[in-house]
């Protein structure tokens, strides 16, 4: 990509938005060399990568990439026996940490299953340098300073130096509280002067100390003096400040010579932490920009959708589709100035530029994307003084360099082709340079203003026509891009609502020419179809929603329909179980019974013999004779008798049958009406039982066919309900102080209904679940009042 179209397309600018994102200077200078691949590969890749660090902010929030620094030149004075200064030590151990750090982080998501495959691939080219990274931390400080504990020599050198000082101390603070010394002081301090210990002495008292004078002050009047009653001791601290110095020289040339045994380590990390901030600078680029990941191909198409120049506040940017490669290769916008033709090939090029760098596109998800080799961009007004070219020569001087290297793995820019010159030639040669990049194969897209442009696309195949969206009434443009319709300039309808006489206008539109008005006339034809079949495709497209959405109720529904068909289909099945393994049981006790006779007694008295067989035959599957129960039960609830109240389900109204028709028809009397009814459509209406008053349970007659127990496994939820009534009102009558009612775990619904139930009856004194050997949450105990 050459440097004039990266300028024109304003990759630069945009590269200082994604600077914005690195956390050191080595991601800075990596954004500041960044540049478009040309290779499909590479640009996968990069994708690749910028992906993962998406995904990994996303899952994170943040990685620990603080504390890089761009530490060559120390590694590179270390390598030639160079001496580090302390700070530059532990700049190194800093980086050193930074990419142990980001190896830890890595191989932690990998142990959680989080696929980064290429995050991994970079780790693995980091040394951890762990032993130099802690001589370093054990004797530099986070200030830069070397500490006492860097060696038993130095902490003996400073504790040296520190009794030293305070002696030192000592001596002169002996001098500032002496009231006859106070007054020949200018200020009662200790200062310091050339690395000694001296006091403020006035100019009249310098015999009086005697000693050295290192310094005055300038006016004169005062005489920094160190008393010769601490000379001595001054150069004994002086002394222990130079051994100290010599000591931290020994330890840092120690410790460089260590950064000097692991040079190549150090540069291979730098590469590694350097591509590591660099990827989440991307990601962080994406995240701000809201970007997504392009579909790469590599059939030269792309399909931008809501595409967003980067560059625009995102907040007011106008999101625009465009396509190119897909059913056409060239794009011709037509529209009026300050439309956004420009801006629209500027976002061409600038997010083909961006996502051949590797990096997401401000597009909504499932845009695609292609790698072009080349990137050409005849964009602006470019006059050249200095080569003394007009605007016209200035652009043609592009084109032509761009025709000179121009192929069919191209993406050439064109704005305001043949403009600058006379119309009619203008527009011949745009027409003549279109079809020369068109016969090429290079992708094309193209702005211009010229008329005869506009028909350009439907005379050739594989080019297709665009307009920038103008407003008639607000006189603004909308900045929407619309691909199949070339637009119209408008001048003489915006002329006319700004006021222009009317003659005028139409004089002006007489010199048009006829194909000229045939053009325009066409154009807002198209103009007017488009609206019409975006209005129609809204309300199709709101229509299919609202089927959509009735789908998936409906849908939804039937799944639990299905659901409930099958829990009660399992429920059955689970009870049919139960009481087939209770007759097989029973059956095998009662079969082990006559095997236990027949060994007693060669001769079995026939009426033992009969009892056993009645056993057995009672043992038969509950399940088996509730079915012939119902066979039995709906054959006789299909016969009424007249006199029987009967429910008519055609009319949803309770009657009383009159007579018998024949087997099939009777005659129901329905309040004031009398109707034909087969028996298919009627059902007998129960007489509810009257309650009885309380009586003493002495006196109860029910008490043995009142079971204390009520298995309610198998019944629908209301009819559940109505027995349990039933039920507590009988076993009350029965005398019992406690009851089982067995509804089963299930869903749980059953229980739940049954609970309330007893919760609010005025004959319940209290409940609890089944404990062990009762059933446990399957079953509850009822304490009756």
């Amino acid at each position: 990509m050459n440097e004039r179209v990266m300028r024109v397309l304003e990759y630069d600018k945009m590269k200082e938005q994604l600077k914005e994102h690195v956390t050191s200077s080595l991601g800075r200078k990596k954004v500041e060399a960044l540049m478009p691949h040309s290779s499909f590969t590479e640009v996968k890749k990069d994708l690749a990568r910028t992906k993962e660090g998406v995904k990994v902010l996303g899952l994170r929030g943040n990685v620990p990439l603080g504390g890089i620094h761009d530490i060559h030149a120390h590694i590179q004075r270390a390598r030639i026996g160079g001496t580090l200064h302390s700070s530059e030590l532990l700049e190194v151990a800093d980086t050193i940490r930074a990419g142990r750090r980001m190896k830890v982080f890595v191989h932690d998501m990998v142990e959680e299953e989080i696929d980064v495959p290429e995050l991994e691939q970079i780790v693995a080219g980091i040394f951890p340098l762990t032993e130099l990274e802690r001589k370093i931390k054990g004797a530099i400080d986070d200030h830069g300073e070397v500490m006492d504990i860097a060696s038993p020599a130095l902490r003996q050198i400073r504790r040296q130096i520190r009794k030293s000082e305070a002696a030192v101390r000592s001596k002169l603070e002996n001098y500032l509280r002496s009231p006859d010394q106070q007054k020949k002081l200018s200020d009662t301090i200790i200062t310091i002067r050339n690395d000694r210990y001296v006091l403020p002495v006035k100019q009249e008292y310098r015999s009086s100390f005697g000693g050295i004078v290192h310094d005055q002050s300038s006016s004169g009047a005062t005489l920094f003096i160190e008393p010769q009653a601490v000379v001595t001791l001054n150069n004994e601290l002086r002394e222990g400040k130079m051994k100290e110095r010599q000591e931290i020289e020994r330890i840092l040339k120690e410790l460089s010579s260590e950064v000097q045994k692991h040079t190549e380590e150090l540069l291979q990390n730098l590469t590694y932490v350097t591509e590591l901030d660099f990827l989440f600078a991307k990601a962080r680029y994406a995240k701000a920009l809201k970007a997504t990941e392009p579909i790469l191909n590599e059939e030269g198409r792309f399909v931008f959708k809501k595409a967003r120049h980067p560059l625009i506040d995102q907040e007011e940017v106008v999101p625009i589709d465009v396509e190119l490669g897909t059913t056409f290769s060239s794009l011709i916008i037509t529209g009026p100035n300050t439309g956004g033709k420009t801006v629209t090939l500027k976002t061409v090029g600038l997010l083909t530029l961006m996502v051949q760098s590797g990096l997401f596109l401000p597009v909504d998800e499932g845009s695609e994307a292609t790698v072009f080799t080349k990137v050409f961009a005849d964009i602006g007004d470019e006059q050249s003084i200095e080569q003394n070219l007009s605007t016209f020569s200035s652009h043609m001087t592009n084109i032509v360099n761009i025709l000179q290297e121009v192929n069919h793995e191209s993406l050439v820019l064109f704005d305001e082709i043949g403009a600058g010159t006379d119309p009619t030639e203008g527009a011949a040669l745009a027409v003549a340079i279109l079809d020369d990049v068109y016969k090429r194969g290079a992708k094309l897209v193209a702005t211009t203003h010229y008329s005869e442009l506009k028909g350009y696309a439907y005379n050739r195949e594989g080019v297709m026509n665009a307009s920038v969206e103008f407003d008639v009434d607000t006189l603004r443009p909308t900045y929407r891009l619309l691909i199949g319709v070339p637009g119209s300039s408008n001048a003489f309808l915006i002329s006319r609502r700004l006021g222009l006489a009317e003659d005028i206008i139409e004089r002006a539109e007489k010199e048009l020419h006829t194909d000229t008005r045939q053009v325009e006339k066409m154009i807002s034809s198209l103009e007017k179809e488009r609206r019409q079949v975006e209005a129609e495709w809204e309300e199709a497209t709101r229509l299919r929603e609202e089927a959509e959405t009735l789908y998936r109720d409906l849908e939804q529904r039937i799944r639990e329909l299905e659901r409930e068909k099958e829990l009660i289909l399992e429920r059955t099945r689970e009870k049919a179980e139960d009481d087939w393994k209770k007759a097989q049981k029973e059956a095998e006790r009662i079969i082990e019974e006559l095997r236990t006779l027949q060994k007693e007694s060669a001769h079995i008295k026939e009426h033992r013999l009969i009892d056993a067989k009645k056993k057995l035959q009672e043992a038969e599957p509950k399940t088996s004779k509730r079915r012939e129960q119902i066979k039995r039960k709906a054959k006789k609830e299909r016969t009424f008798s007249p006199g029987e109240e009967v429910r008519v389900a055609r009319f949803g109204q309770t009657g009383t049958v009159l007579e018998k028709l024949d087997e099939k028809e009777y005659l129901v009397q329905l309040g004031i009406m009398k109707v034909n009814v087969t028996a298919d459509e009627m059902e007998k209406v129960k007489e509810e039982k009257t309650k009885q008053p309380m009586r003493p349970v002495t006196s109860v007659s029910t008490h043995n066919t009142v079971k204390p127990e009520l298995d309610l496994r198998g019944f629908r939820y209301e009819d559940a309900m109505r027995e349990v009534e039933k039920y507590l009102d009988e076993a009350l009558l029965a005398g019992y102080p406690r009851v089982h009612i067995i509804h089963g775990k299930g869903t749980g619904a059953l229980r739940k209904g049954v609970k309330e139930l007893l919760k609010n009856h005025p004959n319940v004194k209290s409940t609890r679940d089944g404990g062990m050997g009762e059933g446990g949450l399957g079953n509850t105990v009822v304490e009756l009042k």
